[in-house]
């Protein structure tokens, strides 16, 4: 009986890591410069966790959406992004703790507030750390540079419809296995 306990308790945590909450960025009004948005408002009272997931909509010829280092996002470099999504509609899956940073690329469109900080805070410092469960970073829609040293271990992984839910399927039968 404590084995069948276990493995349901096993079941439900990778179930809350692949079907966590889903955010739009901006809301309803999305990714936008339009409309004066402050992205560091909107996500300042968010409690991000591992496992959310992070919708950037937008109309792709006006925008994209880059994840870069703090150093960038700070300055609005555009130099050498770890990853650039183009689609307008980019699904990004948390899938470790910190500070993830994001801006739009075109000119200008940084330096006037299209950049938001998703800080993914440790709930308590006994949790176990579910890095385990994360896959290495996927892209099914914008440009992103294949794996390196520098940046193999990217801390989001892109995912579009049911991917997503069939791999959080896949891996929670794995651990009942």
């Amino acid at each position: 009986m404590a084995l069948v306990v276990e493995r349901a308790m096993v079941l439900l945590m990778v179930m809350a890591v692949a079907y966590g909450a889903v955010y739009k960025v901006g809301d309803s009004a999305g990714w936008t410069t339009l409309g004066n948005i402050d992205y560091r408002k909107w996500s300042a009272p968010k409690n991000f966790q591992i496992g959310d997931t992070i919708i950037f909509e937008y109309n792709a010829k006006f925008h994209n959406v880059m994840r870069v280092t703090h150093a960038m996002y700070k300055t609005c470099n555009t130099s050498s992004p770890i990853a650039t999504f183009t689609t307008g509609n980019d699904t990004i899956k948390i899938t470790n703790y910190g500070h993830h940073f994001f801006f739009c690329g075109v000119p200008g469109h940084c330096q006037a507030g299209q950049k938001v900080d998703i800080n993914v805070l440790r709930v308590s410092a006994g949790a176990p750390e579910p890095s385990a469960l994360a896959s290495p970073a996927v892209s099914t829609g914008g440009s992103v540079p294949a794996p390196s040293p520098s940046n193999a271990d990217a801390p989001f992984i892109a995912l579009k419809g049911p991917f997503g839910i069939i791999t959080g399927l896949g891996m929670a039968l794995f651990a009942l296995a």
